[in-house]
């Protein structure tokens, strides 16, 4: 027996001492690599799972090598816009020169011009109108989502899909392995016999587990008919009081016509590829574009198989260059060091930074974590408020009176580094005010937290809040 737990305790000391080196060797911010060594040391085999479940940047050999010849293919996804868009690298104002070029760099999509967008925040209202593009489709149906849901809303969604296949419309459904697990296992033999071609973005399994990360996820919404009418945001297709019959959802999503259309077609064509081999690059999913508004737009996607963090480092910019006012809203704010320091930097400029968010989370260890920077985000000068009609789920921010951004990604590590998201940058004074104005809708529905009701909160909450924090890199 005394061998037994010696022998214990040199295996624990080794799992301790190799993670120790592989974890300090990577590029990982300090506070990923003090929380990872943080569970290694006070749990050492728990801490080697997690790691091996959640803590390599593995993707699968196929999908390395896909995203490689996909790379090379980009240039002719481009070409498409410049063939096809009446409007590119439209006029804008000097100061945001700077944000047009990092978008570019980042995302490899240029800025469009010509563009109309409706926002809508209300779920059915958002399904009914999918329905209505889906039932007078032509040629072809592309959505992509994080979760697509066996429920009503779901069946509602699919039966339209199942009427488009049925006049010849070509339909292709591509959603998340995890977010839409249950969905897949249902109803797949119902989408593949009614004609729709069916993906399953990232799959899990054993063997997949293996040989890379599982908690990877394709996080978008991007639903495209026809190369002419699409649609991005925050909303998944799922019945509005999903998980939690007394917390609504509040989501954001936009519709949109004009040559932007071609930009959400390039990221569903990129990831259908991922996903099937399959490249979708003929002249029929990217026709000519009329001009339909005076919206100036890029679309900028982002995941793990970027470089850098494409949209932590879009927003991180914006509120450097933010002059007068920022309004963010997330339902899950995590933030890293740099978008903290950013915000700070705003503050002692004399922005006004407002933040909203929900006041109760569906996520426990999240809503925790989330809660442990309120004190921070008071002391520097943030104008926190707390929304209390639901979960408010719209990923979005407003700076100034010229620039918007709203999409599928929450302001928080895991949204920045690891998931595919699809986000909206949006130039010019007229879809910000249009989103300023549901933030005030928002507001109307919050209260403003103060540093006294903050501090008055019961002990045991700040415990729980300060222990989550430690884990907030690697939630």
């Amino acid at each position: 027996m005394v061998s037994l737990s010696i022998a214990y305790v040199v295996l624990s000391w080794a799992v301790r001492i190799a993670l120790a080196i592989e974890i300090t060797g990577k590029r990982w911010q300090a506070g990923s690599v003090a929380a990872w060594l943080f569970v290694i040391f006070l749990q050492p085999w728990i801490g080697l799972a997690l790691y091996v479940m959640f803590g390599r940047e593995t993707l699968s050999k196929s999908r390395i090598d896909r995203r490689a010849e996909l790379y090379k293919s980009v240039d002719r996804l481009v070409a498409r816009f410049n063939e096809n868009c009446p409007v590119t690298r439209p006029g804008l104002y000097p100061e945001q020169a700077s944000l047009v070029q990092l978008a570019e760099q980042l995302g490899n999509l240029p800025i469009l011009g010509g563009n109309a967008i409706d926002l809508m925040i209300d779920t059915n209202e958002v399904v009914d109108h999918i329905v209505r593009d889906i039932d007078a489709a032509k040629h072809h149906v592309h959505m992509l989502f994080y979760i697509f849901a066996a429920d009503a809303t779901g069946l509602k969604v699919l039966k339209a899909l199942e009427r488009a296949s049925q006049r010849g419309v070509q339909c292709r459904l591509l959603v998340d392995g995890v977010g839409s697990r249950r969905m897949s296992k249902m109803w797949r033999s119902r989408i593949l016999q009614s004609g729709i071609e069916f993906g399953v973005a990232l799959p899990v399994g054993v063997v997949r587990s293996l040989f890379a990360r599982v908690d990877l996820r394709n996080h978008r919404k991007v639903v495209v008919i026809d190369g002419e009418v699409g649609y991005t945001g925050s909303q998944n297709i799922v019945d509005a009081d999903y998980g939690h019959g007394n917390l609504a959802w509040y989501d954001l999503m936009a519709r949109i016509l004009g040559p932007g259309v071609l930009q959400l077609q390039a990221v569903f064509v990129s990831d259908w590829y991922l996903e099937t081999g399959v490249f979708l690059d003929d002249a029929t999913h990217f026709p000519m574009q009329p001009v339909s508004g005076d919206v100036q737009l890029q679309v900028l996607p982002s995941g793990p198989t970027y470089p850098v963090e494409n949209y932590q480092r879009m927003v991180v910019h914006a509120l450097h260059v933010a002059q007068r006012n920022v309004t963010i809203t997330s339902p899950y704010f995590i933030p890293d060091d740099a978008f903290l320091q950013a915000m700070q930097t705003a503050t002692l400029r004399g922005v006004d930074v407002v933040l909203i968010l929900p006041e109760h989370s569906d996520q426990f260890i999240v809503g925790n974590a989330s809660r442990a920077y309120y004190d921070q985000l008071l002391e520097m000068g943030v104008r926190l408020c707390l929304f209390t009609n639901g979960l408010l789920h719209s990923k979005t921010m407003a700076v100034d009176e010229d620039l918007a951004f709203l999409g599928s990604s929450n302001f928080d590590i895991r949204s920045f580094a690891l998931n595919y998201e699809i986000n909206l940058v949006l130039y010019g004074p007229t879809s910000n005010s249009v989103l300023r104005k549901e933030h005030q809708k928002y507001l109307d529905d919050s209260y403003q937290l103060t540093v006294d009701q903050w501090d008055s909160r019961p002990r045991y909450c700040r415990r729980i809040e300060n222990l989550t924090r430690l884990f907030s890199p690697i939630l």
